[in-house]
């Protein structure tokens, strides 16, 4: 284990220069102290746990210190929001420190979110507050403990700075860490900005370092967008099958790795709805749950026109075509297996959409019921969750065709089949109520509750004794919650 001090840099992105972000200190905040720290990701960058409780950790991360060897960069993107073309954003309040590389010579960006204003914050402030520094580390970390690929989180770091949203807040800054924070966005911007040599000098930068298997291809450039539109599918197919909703898929917010990564108002579905839009600045809903497969889509394409220099047009819609057969594949596979299922057959597909159909006419919790599916043997699983539905004769029947189902899939014993469903169908997901309750307590100074949290959503899956609060339904305010942009 490493202390603070040993980090070994390699500023990768850094070297490209001037003509892809700017060189900016951080501002520091007043008081910093920790409010969370997340191990499992300090383990990335070889850190001994033990420092995140020193004064130093603080200070390196609410901009008061900084490495000798620390290049803060604010990076400049643009980016198709909402469906329309913004000509330059950027890092407004984030800057990239520095690529750090651990023992097994697995690079990371350390990126510092609220760490003040750089020349892309435009009308902000460069600040993030508390409320959402707290949600996107606990978004980030609890995504990846359920299997679903994003950036990660380090720690958050509050204080007494004060910032103005629709209140006043405290500022706070957020470490998230990632192989890359290069986005749709950035190929967009050097492609609409008619700047062909810095365009190639960041498809080589990328094809060199994330994805250098595609250089055996015959065709590199065509090979690593045929993977990231894989990865991508896959990802959404996640995000679907565990009812993640990211609210803000704009193309300055896709990750060229294929990783869940800038969180704003994400939730995730109490009851299932696939209409359900999470973000209250959505007016027209392009960014509800069910939309996310084809609006996945259409920001693989902005980014295939972006790369129109390197691929033919007939190449690229090919490779775009792959999306929708992958997204169904990953997709289809996952639900099998949340159904218990380790066989495929023509008709399930259509038995996995009658049940959603059930679970939206009924306002069925999604998460509990896909665990309480696998508690005992289907037969007595569904009768005790018939009573969940509404349309108990709709459910009967479905529940005819699923214990059939199961019947005839793998021979093997109801423990066996309760370990394999309990393994891919959490018991805890980070609902937004638990979140507001722990952002609630952090605002008064009391972290507990953040840190609690989060350590239970570090294993989903596994029934934690003590911590029965949170698996339950919850309360019909927590329903209602109204999470915007606004950070």
């Amino acid at each position: 284990m490493k202390a603070l001090d040993e980090l070994t840099f390699d500023n990768r992105f850094a070297r490209l220069g001037d003509a892809f972000s700017t060189h900016v200190l951080p501002e520091p905040l007043d008081e910093p102290r920790l409010v969370v720290a997340s191990n499992a990701a300090m383990a990335l960058l070889d850190l001994d746990p033990a420092v995140a409780e020193t004064p130093v950790f603080a200070e390196l991360f609410s901009g008061h210190k900084l490495w000798a060897e620390a290049e803060p960069r604010a990076m400049i993107y643009s980016g198709h929001q909402f469906g329309g073309y913004t000509p330059q954003l950027g890092d407004g309040r984030g800057l990239l420190l520095g690529e750090v590389y651990n023992e097994a010579g697995e690079h990371w960006d350390l990126h510092l979110k609220g760490a003040g204003m750089t020349p892309y914050s435009r009308m902000g402030d460069g600040r993030a507050v508390l409320r959402s520094s707290i949600r996107e580390f606990l978004a980030s970390e609890a995504l990846h403990a359920l299997g679903i690929p994003s950036s990660r989180a380090l720690c958050v770091i509050g204080s007494s700075t004060p910032v103005w949203r629709e209140k006043q807040e405290r500022g706070a800054m957020v470490l998230r860490l990632a192989p890359s924070h290069i986005r749709f966005g950035h190929f967009e911007y050097f492609y609409y900005t008619k700047k062909p040599e810095q365009q190639a000098e960041l498809a080589e930068h990328v094809l060199n370092l994330h994805y250098p298997e595609c250089r055996e291809q015959p065709e590199p450039y065509l090979a690593m967008f045929r993977e990231i539109v894989e990865r991508n599918a896959e990802m959404i197919a996640k995000w679907q099958a565990y009812g993640f909703c990211h609210g803000v898929m704009n193309t300055d917010n896709m990750s060229i790795l294929g990783i869940t990564f800038d969180f704003g108002p994400f939730a995730f579905l109490d009851d299932f709805d696939a209409h359900f839009i999470c973000n209250h600045s959505d007016h027209e809903g392009r960014y509800s749950f069910s939309n996310q497969v084809p609006i996945g889509q259409w920001n693989l394409s902005a980014l295939a026109q972006a790369l129109t220099p390197f691929i033919s047009v007939d190449a690229l819609k090919e490779a775009l075509g792959l999306y929708l057969p992958l997204y169904q594949a990953h997709y289809l596979d996952l639900m099998r297996r949340r159904l218990g299922l380790t066989t495929a057959e023509d008709d399930d597909q259509q038995m996995v959409e009658r049940l959603l159909k059930l679970m939206q006419n009924s306002g069925v919790d999604y998460t509990l019921f896909f665990r309480r599916l696998g508690d005992e043997s289907a037969a007595l699983a569904v009768a005790r969750l018939r009573d969940d539905f509404v349309d108990m004769a709709g459910f009967d029947a479905w529940a005819e065709q699923y214990k059939e189902r199961v019947a005839r899939d793998a021979d093997s014993s109801e423990e066996q089949r309760r370990e394999r469903m309990h393994a891919v169908n959490p018991l805890y997901i980070l609902r937004n109520y638990l979140a507001q309750n722990a952002i609630t307590a952090a605002e008064s100074g009391d972290y507990s509750e953040v840190r609690r949290l989060h350590e239970v959503l570090s294993r989903p899956f596994e029934e934690q004794a003590g911590m029965e609060q949170y698996a339950q339904r919850p309360p019909d305010w927590g329903k209602h919650l109204e999470i915007s942009c606004s950070s």
